[in-house]
């Protein structure tokens, strides 16, 4: 049967289908702490995609990619904050496929600890050969990509740009796929009544699966953990937006509003800025299953998470399945955060 995704460009970089696996010793932790019914709980390993570290920007570059070369680009240009994920990420694909990559980086995490500055996404961009160029926060963002993107013109070169995280319809179809991959898999366990868990940032994961679900039809709920916005409701606007654009493209029927589950009381004091609970979690994970999460995304999804299990939360499902969505190079870019711990 021919799919609505196979209908795009697509440059093969991820290790799938990624694994999923239960997570017994998290749900003994957890059992400890509440008498509320948990589901059993499970992990979905988008860590493990296998590009440059993994995550899950790898299933989105794929798409990007894909329509990078056939658009004929020989440069690929992308944002992000300093240590962002989908920076280094980029620039493996690009390495993988042939492309020069240049990334500008914006300074907008106030975090000051030296290991920020040199350590983690940040080291592995360069090491991958990807041209950097940390800007500060309040650099005028169209006027710094047209000036880069001139540059490469006029060098006689041919830019591609990718949106912060890779958040575009075409990004998005990398998580519709993920949605229709992971749906199969809960099929072989026989859980049916299901659902996902994920650390949601600029929109692309959570607009791709509530795109995946409309395709699908059936399959895991999708419920996202706000890691990035102080604004919940514009933020969940805008992912509605983007999932609507994702099934446009696909020929399926648009979500309603009331499809994007968002949750905001993970974030703490802002993007990027460690919490508590953040610390508490990839420590619980870690000690419990040997699994890395990171500081920024999936170190706060998981907290949200743990919190949202021991309100009950999901008590009424089969399972719960937390969308490991990578990162756990940033963790040497925190190290003030964890060490001596």
């Amino acid at each position: 049967m021919i799919s609505p995704l196979d209908r795009f460009a697509r440059f093969p970089l991820a290790h799938l289908p990624t694994p999923l696996t239960e997570m017994h010793r998290l749900r003994e932790a957890l059992s400890r702490e509440t008498s509320r019914k948990l589901p059993r709980l499970f992990i979905k390993r988008d860590d493990c995609t296998g590009l440059a570290g993994g995550g899950n920007k790898t299933r989105k570059l794929e798409y990007l990619i894909g329509e990078a070369l056939a658009a004929g680009a020989d440069t690929v240009v992308t944002t992000g904050a300093a240590q962002s994920n989908h920076a280094r990420q980029t620039a493996a694909a690009a390495a993988a496929a042939g492309l020069r990559c240049v990334l500008v980086l914006f300074d907008t995490v106030p975090y000051q600890g030296h290991a920020y500055r040199c350590s983690g996404n940040l080291l592995l961009d360069r090491v991958l050969g990807a041209e950097v160029r940390i800007v500060p926060g309040d650099t005028d963002a169209v006027a710094i990509f047209g000036e880069v993107m001139g540059e490469i013109e006029a060098k006689g070169g041919k830019p591609f740009f990718v949106p912060v995280g890779g958040s575009s319809a075409v990004g998005a179809l990398g998580y519709a796929n993920a949605y229709l991959e992971l749906a199969a898999q809960l099929d072989e366990t026989g859980l049916l009544n299901t659902a996902l868990i994920h650390a949601s940032s600029s929109g692309g994961t959570q607009a791709g699966l509530i795109a995946g679900a409309a395709l699908r039809g059936r399959g895991p709920s999708v419920h996202g953990i706000n890691v990035y916005r102080a604004d919940n409701e514009a933020m969940a606007e805008g992912i509605h937006a983007l999932a609507c654009k994702t099934t446009a493209l696909l020929d399926t029927t648009a979500p309603s509003p009331d499809a994007v589950s968002l949750d905001g009381t993970a974030l703490g004091e802002g993007y990027g800025l460690p919490t508590d609970a953040m610390r508490k979690a990839v420590e619980l994970v870690a000690h419990s299953e040997g699994v890395l999460l990171d500081p920024v995304y999936t170190g706060k999804g998981m907290a949200g998470f743990i919190a949202q299990l021991l309100e009950g939360r999901y008590a009424d499902h089969d399972a719960a399945i937390f969308l490991n969505t990578g990162g756990m190079p940033g963790l040497f870019a925190y190290e003030e955060e964890f060490a001596a711990r």
